[in-house]
């Protein structure tokens, strides 16, 4: 996955650039939509800095062997980010989470 493929996917779920965070909560690896996205003006980032954001969320998914688990979560939660509300999907990061959880996020 790049980070071409992850913004099409935000865009064919709710047609919007929707920004993407990855957090650390309880010991556990979140990807969170969030309810910020590129087309409005208030948005905290340039559309470069946006799409080189989202290349490094797709690599991170992609050392993580967890592309095909966020894109089921996206394509089938009836969810939808809103202010206020992310949409949280859980990365299971199976026997090597320990690796994971040792970086800073």
């Amino acid at each position: 996955m790049t980070g071409e493929d992850l913004h099409q996917l935000l865009l064919t779920k709710w047609g919007r650039s929707f920004d993407v965070q990855i957090r650390r909560v309880q010991g556990k690896i979140f990807v969170q939509v969030m309810w910020k996205y590129l087309e409005q003006a208030s948005f905290p980032m340039t559309e470069t800095e946006y799409f080189a954001h989202l290349d490094t969320v797709a690599s991170y998914l992609n050392a993580w062997g967890s592309v095909e688990q966020v894109q089921t979560h996206i394509e089938q939660t009836r969810d939808r980010p809103r202010l206020g509300k992310a949409v949280s999907i859980p990365v299971d990061l199976g026997e090597r989470a320990s690796e994971w959880l040792l970086e800073g996020f």
